[in-house]
């Protein structure tokens, strides 16, 4: 069980403080596929002629009439407004969030229970190198600073703060060499796709293949939804791993002065039913919102949470608890500030 543990923690400890975004997981340059809402049901078909008495329609109650009069009014209308959201970049600006996990991991075990917490804070930077004609960024992605706790039942909380300790303690080693130095060169594309990539900064932990939400090509309206292929590999009992369909889901649900509201979900698509591998995947799921600015063309903030069990996962007698928040929120541009 301490083995379960320790695979957690380090898991995200490692994604939220070098990867930086845990809720875009995923291959390069994905199809997207927007989905729109669902028009109106179409018309009955008139019946065929027949012999068997025509049925009686009934009277529709007053409240059944009003509530299907204002659903009607909800659905969409011709004309409904759509948005082009494209993110925006300017050579110079440097952009920085700052960025929050938290995770809770308690299991039981043969009546034996244990729990891990783990929480990180860290600045993620973006220095904008340059843009070209075709709106392609190439920036500079890096970790300005990190303060990191990791507590185990039995065991003395472990902390590292980069502004005001020296030397890292054990297991952090890796973490804080990557502070303050370039941890990769990338091209974004508007729609957030990594067309080019140049790691600069070798890790135990790969960045992941997108660091940011992935947009649509097309305009979305409100309500309407696009997708990206997620797929998330296992570690079997034999030591040989598998690939379990997944997708992130986005849907547009709000657009207010210019600010986007986007829901953002994991949804697995390969049918299970193994506790085991589930208790993996729990660790890569995403359910939460972002908040767009689509004039600026930025995010500029996100929040995402799981709360999730998992029984059996190692043995009928066996339970997972996981709780994780993961936070981003923009900084200003300290780089428009010294003018």
């Amino acid at each position: 069980m301490r083995v379960m543990l320790r695979f957690v923690v380090s898991l995200t400890l490692a994604t939220s403080v070098v990867c930086g975004s845990l809720a875009f997981a995923g291959s390069p340059r994905p199809k997207r596929t927007v989905q729109p809402r669902k028009p109106a049901a179409p018309a009955a078909l008139p019946a065929k002629t027949a012999t068997a008495k025509p049925a009686t329609a009934k009277p529709v109650p007053a409240k059944l009439a009003a509530a299907a009069t204002a659903a009607d009014d909800d659905a969409p209308q011709a004309g409904t407004k759509s948005y082009k959201l494209r993110y925006k970049f300017r050579p110079g600006e440097m952009m920085r969030w700052e960025v929050e996990h938290r995770a809770k991991v308690r299991t039981t075990v043969q009546g034996s229970t244990q729990t891990a917490e783990t929480f990180s804070s860290s600045i993620k930077v973006w220095t904008i190198e340059s843009v070209d004609d075709q709106a392609n960024a190439k920036l500079i992605y890096s970790v300005e600073r990190v303060d990191m706790r990791q507590k185990y039942d039995g065991r003395q909380e472990t902390h590292y703060n980069s502004d005001t300790d020296e030397a890292p303690p054990p297991g952090y080693d890796g973490v804080a060499g990557a502070v303050g130095k370039p941890l990769a060169e990338l091209t974004l594309n508007p729609l957030g796709a990594v067309v080019k990539r140049e790691e600069r900064y070798v890790q135990a932990a790969p960045m992941q293949e997108n660091v940011t939400l992935p947009l649509p090509e097309n305009a979305v309206a409100v309500g309407e939804e696009w997708t990206m292929p997620a797929d998330i590999t296992v570690t079997l009992p034999s030591k040989s791993t598998r690939k379990i369909k997944a997708r992130q889901l986005y849907r547009l649900d709000a657009v207010d002065d210019g600010l986007a509201t986007i829901h953002l979900e994991t949804q697995v698509l390969t049918p299970l039913n193994d506790p085991a591998i589930e208790s993996q995947l729990v660790q890569s799921k995403a359910n939460g919102t972002v908040k767009f600015d689509i004039a600026a063309g930025r995010i500029l903030s996100q929040q995402s949470d799981v709360d999730e069990h998992v029984y059996g996962f190692q043995g009928p007698a066996s339970n997972l608890h996981y709780v994780m928040r993961f936070s981003e929120k923009l900084l200003p541009d300290l780089s428009r500030a010294a003018v």
